[in-house]
């Protein structure tokens, strides 16, 4: 799947969860993609973050995603 693909299918995650009561936007949306996501489509994603256009909340949420991975 294209990165552009993945990060528009991670904004209707992150649009979804912006809704959502409660202000936990951005661990729902990270929670999510770790859960629902394979393993290829979260690396591709994350190899082309600097390239693809994400909502803010879908963007921190997928840098804190990659920070943790990499620890």
């Amino acid at each position: 799947m294209s990165p552009d693909k993945l990060a528009y299918m991670a904004n209707q995650i992150g649009r979804f969860f912006v809704t959502q009561p409660g202000g936990q936007a951005v661990a729902g949306i990270e929670d999510h993609i770790v859960k629902f996501w394979d393993l290829r489509m979260r690396k591709t994603l994350l190899d082309h973050l600097e390239q693809v256009e994400l909502d803010p909340p879908v963007r921190e949420a997928l840098e804190h995603l990659k920070q943790t991975q990499a620890a």
